[in-house]
């Protein structure tokens, strides 16, 4: 399973139509709707806004008006056919009066999904786990040693000290004892 690094946008026109294409890695719902609706309202001007997305088992598509299966479908398979998850997938069209037809969107809709696939940054997906732990200044060493191997996001140093990581499957397994904790969520890393 991969995803996209970073967020990205290419542009393409094909028989004077515009098509703007995102690509947005996403970690929850409440992220897509959100992003969605916000793309939405940027570009209300726009003929159609199709999307597809892929979160964990969930997938869906939306061809926006577009006949069906021309526009969701074609991104959904360029999403499903790079082994992409935790990714959002929206492309915005600007009719230029050039009618493309059922084959024509299709291959546009591809077209344009796949070209700003080729400009991302794709990293491969590690199941692990966001954890907080606290601990006393002694044991400062001893947790920075364990942790060494971790993604440590935030440190707060009051009465304890308090540690936010993400951590991989494996290496989770191998030092929760030594910490005496429990994951707080599964994450993606």
């Amino acid at each position: 399973m991969k995803s996209i690094k970073n967020n990205i946008t290419n542009t393409i026109i094909i028989n004077k139509s515009k098509f703007i294409c995102y690509l947005f890695k996403v970690d929850n719902i409440n992220d897509i709707n959100d992003t969605i609706t916000y793309i939405k309202n940027e570009y209300k001007d726009a003929t159609h806004h199709c999307y597809a997305y892929i979160l964990d088992n969930i997938k869906k598509f939306n061809d926006d008006k577009e006949p069906s299966g021309t526009a969701g479908v074609p991104i959904l398979n360029v999403l499903e056919n790079n082994d992409l998850n935790h990714i959002l997938c929206i492309v915005v069209r600007y009719f230029g009066g050039i009618k493309l037809g059922a084959g024509g969107l299709v291959r546009a809709y591809t077209k344009s999904v796949t070209e700003t696939l080729l400009k991302s940054e794709i990293k491969e997906l590690i199941k692990g786990y966001k954890v907080t732990i606290e601990f006393d200044y002694d044991d400062t060493k001893k947790i920075d040693n364990l942790l060494k191997n971790s993604n440590i996001i935030k440190k707060e140093f009051n009465d304890k000290i308090t540690y936010i990581f993400e951590i991989d499957e494996n290496e989770y397994e191998l030092i929760k004892d030594n910490l005496n904790i429990k994951a707080q969520e599964n994450i993606l890393i």
